[in-house]
């Protein structure tokens, strides 16, 4: 078998969507794990649509997946000439023609189409015409098979059949001389020795269409696969109520590439009951037989879990790393230190993207932090302003300020008290950080240090005596 070569043909005219990702990763895990290349080619045809930063976006994102390609990267906008070649060689087998059809009368086709009860089309009136009034722009058009059908031998779908008098003869070449979609694939995709063809079933409808441009041209099709597509929770199509459809949101959002991929592969791909997989796994482990013909279900709240799950394998140093521009973009004055490492690994078991950790930890860096109103409601008060000062004498008086060191001196002045930690934690807990959720308290003390426990603790016991607000 000749050696696998699969791609990925992203239009610049927008954000690379997750969908898009999915498809890239897609093919290029069937790639890596047949041996075979994968190639990235960008369809710039439109130059109304297609925008530069849209395609540094698609470069980056899929970069950050750490999809990486071989060979060149292809421009369609530089490959006039070569579909010039081809158009050219479609006229010459009389596999093409040249229309000039008023934008009224293709409108007049479509209307009589529908009033007989039939689809929406062009009749095929310029098939045989000669001569054409030198006013009008012209399109070039393919010359379709109307009899029989054309099949589609799906590596997903299975055997797809399409009747030929549903294909209208489609535009190759538009009026201002541009090529089209379905015309420049097929003569990319044959020029860059493409064997397999891994898309959305939404493209199932433009392959009978690319096949018989194919045989028209006398080329022998690649192989064809199309894995359904991804609806929202409600089942409906994917869209920005379901949430972020564009895969850089999500990095901006603090979630990890590795996270990203284990997630998108797995809607719509299994190996078992397996739910985590590294990337030299999926590597050996991706089959195109293994794809569901029915749609995958984005879930939210199962990337959070899959994102949770590689944040603890990440190394602290590499957390706090990445989680530093997250810290910075909130304001705070976080440093690329030993104490960032520390409030990293104080959180990470919490944390479920990097963008949680500025969240939760925002107290850790704070110069004065602010009260949850429930939570000084119920645990600054006057009562508990004489445990926060019994707290903040045994404290005071610590040599060693470690989580072991801290937790003795509690349990010292709980044993002399009488008292439960129950009763001191969450007043503590408010006092240092404002909230009544925090990692473990003895390791947020450690982290925070004994100044700004001892300066926090006071601030409290303040409040507290005041029973107002902060």
């Amino acid at each position: 078998m000749a050696s696998i070569r699969c791609r990925f043909a992203p239009s610049p005219t927008g954000h690379l969507h997750i969908g898009g990702a999915r498809t890239a990763l897609f093919n290029w895990l069937f790639a890596r794990h047949q041996g075979g290349e994968f190639f990235l080619r960008i369809e710039d045809t439109d130059p109304e649509r297609s925008q530069p930063e849209f395609t540094q976006g698609i470069l980056e994102g899929l970069s950050w997946l750490g999809l990486d390609g071989d060979g060149e990267l292809l421009y369609q906008s530089q490959r006039m000439a070569l579909y010039r070649r081809y158009q050219e060689q479609l006229l010459e087998r009389g596999q093409a023609y040249w229309c000039s059809c008023t934008p009224a009368e293709l409108e007049e086709m479509r209307a009589a189409a529908l009033k007989s009860g039939g689809k929406p089309r062009y009749n095929g009136r310029c098939r045989d015409r000669r001569e054409h009034p030198p006013d009008r722009p012209q399109v070039l058009r393919f010359k379709s098979i109307s009899q029989g059908q054309t099949v589609v031998l799906d590596l997903v779908q299975g055997r797809v059949v399409f009747e030929n008098n549903e294909l209208d003869d489609l535009v190759l070449v538009r009026g201002d001389g541009v090529p089209t979609y379905n015309f420049c694939a097929v003569v990319d995709d044959h020029e860059m020795g493409i064997t397999h063809i891994i898309r959305g079933a939404d493209h199932l409808s433009n392959t009978p269409r690319q096949i018989q441009i194919y045989q028209a041209l006398g080329l022998e099709p690649p192989r064809f696969a199309h894995h359904p597509l991804i609806l929202g929770e409600d089942r409906s199509k994917m869209s920005k109520r379901h949430g972020a459809t564009s895969l850089l949101a999500y990095r901006d959002q603090g979630y990890l590439p590795e996270a990203m991929m284990n997630f998108l592969v797995r809607i719509g791909w299994s190996h078992g009951d397996q739910e985590i997989f590294s990337r030299d796994e999926l590597i050996r482990l991706f089959e195109l037989k293994d794809l569901a013909s029915s749609p995958g279900v984005w879930n939210p709240e199962k990337l959070l879990w899959t994102n949770g799950y590689y944040i603890r394998e990440r190394s602290v140093e590499e957390l706090a790393r990445l989680a530093l521009p997250f810290f910075l973009a909130k304001g705070l004055s976080a440093e690329p230190d030993d104490y960032l490492g520390r409030v990293v690994a104080d959180l990470r078991e919490r944390a479920k993207t990097l963008a949680e950790f500025a969240e939760r930890g925002a107290f850790y860096y704070a110069d004065e932090i602010g009260y949850e109103e429930k939570a000084a409601k119920k645990f600054l008060t006057p009562r508990t302003a004489v445990q926060l000062e019994k707290v903040l004498a045994r404290l005071s008086s610590l040599a060693e300020w470690t989580p072991a060191s801290l937790e003795a001196g509690f349990q010292e002045m709980l044993a002399a008290s009488g008292d439960k930690l129950g009763t001191y934690a969450q007043p503590v807990r408010v006092a240092v950080t404002g909230s009544t959720q925090s990692p473990g308290l003895f390791e947020v003390l450690a982290t925070l240090g004994q100044d700004r426990v001892v300066a926090r603790l006071r601030r409290a016991i303040a409040f507290a005596r005041a029973g107002s607000r902060a």
